[in-house]
């Protein structure tokens, strides 16, 4: 083996140095700065459309409740008269069994808060609607209400 091979064989053997690992670690450092800050936006966003289709759903099955029974259930029934047959006047004369709604418990919005529900509504005949991520009523962006006057 000649002295030109030896040397090749050494410069591999020794690994990276100090400036191509800060290279690296500035390219990562570049590319998490710009990627981040559109995927932390993605949450809110996906939050808020899965409220909106709760909403849609909720609503539908509102809209099924009243064909049956000729009315939508009071603010007092609340959404329950969806899953179970509500025991206060006015009692529902052909509530569907099994409910309005494919599951055995109501909804939770995506920030783990029940869903509102008022007969007569403020902004329509009725109205369902979250408090968005706040949990209080008002706000911007990912804190704004998100109901059935939206759709």
């Amino acid at each position: 083996m000649d002295s030109a091979s030896l040397r090749q064989m050494q410069r591999r053997d020794r690994g990276f140095t100090l400036i191509e690992i800060m290279v690296v670690i500035t390219i990562l450092g570049i590319l998490a700065a710009l990627i981040v800050p559109r995927v932390v936006g993605r949450t809110d966003d996906a939050r808020i459309a899965a409220a909106k289709q709760d909403v849609a759903s909720i609503m539908q099955a509102l809209k099924l409740y009243r064909l049956d029974n000729g009315r939508y259930p009071t603010t007092e029934q609340g959404l329950r008269a969806l899953i179970e047959r509500p025991a206060t006047e006015p009692v529902p004369s052909n509530w569907k069994q099994g409910g309005y709604l494919e599951r055995t418990s109501l909804p939770k919005d995506p920030w783990g808060k029940e869903y509102q529900y008022l007969n007569p509504g403020l902004r329509g005949e009725i109205d369902v609607f979250s408090f968005g991520r706040d949990g209080q009523s008002g706000g911007e962006g990912p804190d704004a209400d998100i109901g059935s006057w939206m759709l």
